[in-house]
């Protein structure tokens, strides 16, 4: 048996090492990004799962066309679309032959579809967080139809790309969608 003394000390020092410094972000330099990711492309294709309010989960492809177009193609079984058209966006439900419509302006998804987005003065900024690898914005949409919906944006941050948003309506019911599979260069 070894009978040296333990080194404390370094003993110590290396329990009392930080595991994993907090990250600092640029809040300005997050808007920024997120600005220019929505401003510098034109169309988008990507995969989506929208988990809703009421816990059940969709999937399909989103394919935008700015400024103004955009369809969410709901895979089977689900018999929901949602389309733009420039002016307005419609939810059709094929199988209850409905079709309702409103204006991109009052809907939170205009910052995925008008040609130019400036977060700070088209919305109110409430935070900005990130952990190294994501960064968030949340922000308040005071002009989204039945009144003030709350979203969060959600980046990845190398490379710079949404990754995913969560609108709360004005009822407090929760939306989540996640993409995937993201393509910037062809076009829908």
């Amino acid at each position: 048996a070894d009978n040296k003394p333990l080194n404390l000390q370094s003993s110590r020092a290396a329990q009392s090492k930080p595991v994993g410094k907090p990250v600092q972000i640029d809040p300005d330099a997050i808007v920024a990004k997120a600005n220019a990711y929505f401003n510098d492309d034109a169309t988008m294709i990507a995969y989506f799962t929208l988990f809703g309010g009421d816990g059940r989960r969709s999937d399909g492809q989103l394919l935008i066309d700015k400024p103004g177009r955009m369809r969410f193609a709901y895979a089977p079984p689900a018999t929901l679309e949602v389309v733009a058209d420039g002016t307005s966006v419609a939810v059709i439900d094929r199988k209850l032959h409905t079709q309702d419509l409103y204006f991109i302006g009052q809907t939170p998804l205009k910052f995925l579809l008008k040609d130019h987005v400036d977060l700070g003065s088209d919305t109110k900024i409430t935070n900005v967080s990130g952990d190294g690898n994501t960064a968030n914005i949340d922000i308040e949409d005071h002009a989204t139809f039945g009144g003030t919906s709350k979203i969060r944006l959600t980046f990845e941050v190398q490379p710079f790309a949404l990754k995913q948003w969560t609108v709360v309506d004005p009822q407090g019911y929760e939306t989540v969608v996640s993409l995937s599979d993201v393509d910037l260069q062809t076009k829908p």
